[in-house]
């Protein structure tokens, strides 16, 4: 008996069963991505070529996939891949998994950005690189120097950057927060901006994290101290050395601390300001180092 040939339609039909079954809260959207991972199609293409049959490599990809998939594994570490504003940002185990709302923090960044002809961009806690590679890719006369403490971050934020085009003005350095920035020779008071995404998950809720998350996203980048606003503060005092005078900060924190975290960097910067994400929530906090006049 001849084997049964399976369309993309079929899959998706079973698929979305399966991972239902499992538990997965958004099983179509899991389908979508697998189906689109497996076969090239856009998610818009699965159902516009749904009576397109699935080739013995593409139906094995899947069979692997979907067992992932239906044991918590995130969608992006299955897939290898994610899309971040612009561009398709490479992941992996070990890597924290880009967010949308960490889009908002790269508009922002390219928004105050964008009257400076070349500016010098420094990013602590790069993970992916999603967003070094973002700025450089959106402001073509953007340099970048990224950093992170995981050697894993590092280079898969450096394929990032290579993937994006943006490798000749992206570095990625190996180091805790913006040390490995401030070594470098005439690197104080010369960039115009210190953008990132730092860990702002208090110590004491990492244990009440979803599942998904807790296992397999990397806990350095989630564990943000005691309060959650411990690498953010580090970063701000070392930025302050770093950037030009009206240089700036750009951070992005729990919603709950960022108005409160505002109001106490408002000792150091200036021009301090909370931008809301993309569902009203306060989420990106920006200041700017004082004139050398102080005022």
């Amino acid at each position: 008996m001849a084997e049964r040939v399976w369309t993309v339609r079929d899959a998706l039909e079973w698929i979305v069963g399966y991972l239902q079954a499992k538990g997965d809260e958004q099983p179509r959207r899991s389908a979508e991505w697998l189906l689109s991972a497996a076969t090239g199609l856009s998610r818009v293409e699965v159902y516009a070529y749904h009576d397109r049959p699935l080739s013995p490599d593409e139906r094995a990809y899947l069979r692997s996939a979907v067992r992932r998939r239906a044991a918590g594994e995130p969608l992006q570490i299955v897939t290898g891949e994610m899309p971040f504003r612009h561009l398709v940002i490479r992941v992996r185990p070990g890597v924290f998994i880009p967010r949308p709302e960490t889009e908002v923090l790269v508009e922002v960044a390219v928004r105050a950005l964008g009257d400076v002809e070349q500016p010098l961009v420094a990013e602590p806690c790069t993970g992916s690189g999603c967003v070094a590679a973002s700025i450089a890719h959106e402001l073509p006369g953007a340099r970048v120097v990224a950093t992170d403490v995981s050697e894993t971050a590092v280079d898969t934020a450096r394929q990032n950057a290579l993937y994006a085009k943006v490798d000749d003005r992206v570095q990625v350095l190996h180091g805790d927060l913006l040390e490995p920035v401030l070594a470098q020779p005439s690197s104080s008071g010369a960039f115009d901006a210190v953008v990132s995404n730092p860990p702002y998950v208090p110590r004491g809720e990492l244990a009440d994290l979803p599942e998904e998350v807790a296992r397999h996203e990397p806990r350095a980048a989630l564990d943000g101290g005691e309060d959650g606003c411990e690498v953010a503060r580090r970063i701000v005092r070392q930025a302050i050395e770093l950037l030009k005078p009206g240089g700036f900060v750009a951070l992005e924190l729990a919603e709950d601390r960022a108005s409160a975290f505002a109001e106490e960097i408002s000792a150091v910067l200036c021009e301090v300001a909370v931008v809301k994400d993309l569902t009203g929530r306060d989420r990106i906090v920006v200041g700017k180092k004082r004139e050398a006049s102080g005022r």
